[in-house]
């Protein structure tokens, strides 16, 4: 099994609008709607392996609440040959200035 790949909160806001990544939010709809990542799109965790093919080559950066959820999705995407990146912390330790509410 390989490394799960990961990146700090601190460095999302390098991502947002790169056409190359996509930010997906792995938390429910409810969570979502409370607080977000701009341009980030929603996909639960329940749901993510049903959807993955549909977002192109644009490789996902998964984010929870804490990083826990996103490290497992991560590791459960590898496991079907997909490249997807967690970030450490999740949500709760982003401050950059693309938070949502």
């Amino acid at each position: 099994m390989s490394d799960i790949e990961t990146i700090s909160a601190k460095e999302m806001d390098r991502y947002i609008f790169d056409p190359a990544y996509l930010l997906v939010d792995v938390r429910n709809p409810a969570e979502y709607r409370k607080m977000h990542i701009k341009s980030a799109v929603c996909i639960p965790h329940e749901y993510l392996l049903q959807r993955i093919r549909g977002l192109g080559s644009a490789v996902p950066i998964l984010y929870c609440d804490r990083g826990g959820l996103s490290m497992q999705a991560v590791r459960e995407l590898q496991e079907h040959g997909y490249r997807a990146i967690s970030v450490v912390g999740g949500i709760q330790a982003y401050r950059g200035r693309y938070l949502e509410r």
